[in-house]
């Protein structure tokens, strides 16, 4: 059975809803400028997270020893606990993405991105739990720092930098992904061949790209051998 015809002058939106071109060329427009769009940002990001990672592998370089003693005081299961719920919403998110290609798929896109936006939750409250436990043990940088060796804090540096700067994506991921639920929730017609989506879980899937380098960066670096 094919899909319904899904009405393109309801997804199109300024600057694309008053170009003088047929509805179904309009719509093609604006999505490839979305996606350009989200690449170029994505891009841009990249740079942003290569050069915390450069400066990462350089001081580390310098002091591995120091380094793999403070990823030993990370907490190992709050860390795979996480990799492991982002990257089921990773699975969810690209089933949403798949499922938003058909229109008699529309309630399927709309419990995918739900679940993506829960697993996403998830792992904020986890990671919540950890600072408090990284908290309590003396583990953030400056006057009583658990770990005597002076190079530890700049791991440490990295590590409330980094995953602090990976939890604001993932809650603007959540905040895109939840205006899609409500979108969803009030017309599940609006979300088939939505440029919105795709959009949304681009982004989506960089932010779990981010954290696939974290994670052996901040917990797999002193437990190795």
């Amino acid at each position: 059975m094919s899909d319904p015809a899904i009405a393109p002058e309801a997804l199109l939106r300024e600057p694309w809803d008053g170009l003088r071109l047929p509805e179904d060329e309009a719509l093609s427009q604006q999505r490839f400028g979305a996606t350009f769009g989200i690449w170029i940002f994505i891009a841009s990001e990249v740079l942003f997270f290569g050069a915390l990672f450069l400066f990462y592998a350089a001081v580390r370089a310098e002091h591995a020893e120091a380094f793999a003693a403070a990823a030993r005081e990370t907490n190992i299961v709050y860390g795979t606990l996480n990799t492991a719920l982002l990257l089921t919403s990773g699975l969810t998110a690209a089933a949403a993405s798949r499922a938003s290609e058909h229109a008699s798929l529309s309630r399927m896109t709309l419990w995918c991105l739900a679940a993506t936006a829960l697993l996403g939750l998830a792992f904020l409250a986890v990671k919540g739990l950890e600072y408090r436990e990284d908290i309590a043990g003396h583990l953030v940088p400056g006057p009583g720092f658990k770990l005597p060796e002076a190079p530890a804090q700049l791991f440490f540096g990295f590590y409330w930098l980094s995953t602090g700067i990976h939890g604001v994506h993932l809650a603007i991921g959540i905040g895109l992904v939840a205006r899609l639920i409500v979108i969803g929730w009030r017309d599940r017609d609006r979300l088939p061949g939505n440029p919105q989506v795709e959009v949304a879980l681009l982004y989506w899937g960089f932010v779990d790209m981010v954290w696939l380098f974290l994670y052996p960066a901040l917990y797999l670096a002193g437990r190795a051998g």
